[in-house]
């Protein structure tokens, strides 16, 4: 499943993070979908539709020593 967001949406969003890079949908899987930011590598998820831009509700990123920055 893809995050569906409006495209003009997705140009103005910013991930919240103190370096706070551009957001691009990809990554999830069927039940999760999720933004990430092409600086830092954390995924906000987007549950029903609504994006979920907290830094605690973020996986990935360089706080998280299991994760390679991907989503």
């Amino acid at each position: 499943m893809a995050v569906a967001l409006e495209p003009t949406l997705l140009e103005i969003l910013a991930c919240p993070a103190p370096d706070h890079g551009a957001l691009r949908a990809g990554g999830g899987t069927a039940q999760d979908e999720y933004l990430t930011c092409t600086s830092c590598g954390r995924g906000y998820p987007v549950r029903d539709g609504i994006p979920v831009l907290l830094v605690d509700e973020a996986v990935g990123g360089p706080e998280d020593p299991g994760s390679t920055g991907e989503r």
